[in-house]
């Protein structure tokens, strides 16, 4: 899909270079990036937030774009960002959090982009939680959505881009690593909503659940080795899944789908389970996590929590703080999506 001069596209895009947390607003249609970095120093137990207000126009007109609010923030505790975006028409808010928790180093990787292809409103949300290593999750955070877009077939066959695209991808990320003796991995889990169609696709253990009047439905289905018909795919295609500590694909992986994974390949795939449906009133929310938040909170627990804030931002946060305290050792990235429908324009009523 080819940006043009008539297209407004705002990319929010966020991420992590060491301990510094780092966002960009891209101009698709022109590759103008306007790139905003926080490196403060924080004393122990104390909060500091900085707001990044970013302008972009459209290059179309002399009009002024939206405006985004991008909050960043670092914590002395471990390697923290947080933000949110709204849309203009304020029919959809998304949040962010993102924490290195008690891990060593930061894995996980997020991408939130938005849209209008082809007369409809076009907002992708994914999670990225790497292992081996960091470089396959910052693979797909830059790249993923990107390639999506471009498939010819997104708007039409949204569904088969999807799959193709999360496939191709994962060869390229393959092919970029052939030199090199690393073996990272990553999970995907994503939400694609076009106009008021919404696609959830997942590879790995990270995960989607959307609240439905007030009850949580995973949208997503973890990748484990020990689920029968993955275990059946896997050991059809010559391979083992093994106990060690926990199940486990030839004794190695945690997980039986995944991004990279270079020596597991012929078994640990890239190939996506894709959920899709309408968007109604009786959708308030979608959580999208890394196993960091649901080894810890369940779905219910998830939707509580984020229903009893009105920002996405404030939700997202509140869901970080509660896996790290409950305990979580991993990282924790986690994004809210709330669909606002008392905000719709009464001459385009809902479905």
């Amino acid at each position: 899909m080819v940006c043009n001069s008539s297209l407004r596209s705002v990319i929010l895009q966020a991420g992590y270079i060491g301990s510094f947390a780092k966002g960009r607003v891209q101009l698709c249609n022109f590759g103008r990036d306007l790139n905003a970095s926080s490196g403060l120093t924080y004393s122990l137990n104390r909060k500091f937030t900085k707001t990044v207000e970013m302008m972009v126009d459209t290059g179309a007109t002399a009009n002024r774009a939206p405006i985004v609010d991008m909050l960043l923030e670092k914590h002395d505790d471990g390697g923290y960002t947080g933000g949110g975006w709204k849309s203009e028409d304020g029919k959809l808010s998304s949040g962010y959090s993102s924490f290195r928790g008690k891990r060593a180093s930061m894995e996980d990787f997020f991408d939130v982009k938005t849209c209008e292809i082809d007369g409809k409103r076009v907002c992708m949300f994914g999670v990225f939680d790497g292992h081996g290593g960091s470089r396959a999750a910052e693979f797909l955070k830059r790249h993923l959505f990107e390639n999506l877009m471009k498939h010819p077939q997104f708007i039409t066959n949204t569904k088969l881009a999807i799959s193709e695209t999360y496939q191709q991808t994962d060869m390229d990320f393959l092919e970029s690593e052939k030199n090199t003796f690393r073996d990272d991995g990553s999970t995907a889990s994503t939400a694609v909503l076009v106009g008021n169609h919404l696609y959830v696709a997942n590879v790995g253990d990270s995960r989607t659940v959307i609240s439905k009047s007030g009850k949580a439905i995973a949208l997503s289905e973890d990748h484990k080795p020990n689920r029968s018909d993955e275990r059946k795919r896997i050991e059809s295609a010559g391979g083992v899944v093994t106990w060690a500590g926990t199940w486990r694909v030839g004794g190695v992986l945690a997980m039986s789908r995944a991004f990279g994974n270079r020596m597991l390949k012929q078994f640990v795939v890239a190939e996506p389970e894709i959920q899709d449906q309408e968007i109604y009133e009786e959708f308030e929310l979608l959580v999208l996590a890394s196993d960091g938040l649901w080894d810890v909170v369940p779905n219910e627990d998830a939707v509580s929590l984020a229903q009893t804030e009105e920002e996405a931002e404030a939700a997202a946060r509140k869901l970080a703080e509660t896996a790290y305290t409950r305990g979580s050792a991993d990282n924790i990235t986690c994004i809210v999506v709330k669909f606002h429908h008392d905000k719709a324009d009464p001459a385009d009523p809902q479905p």
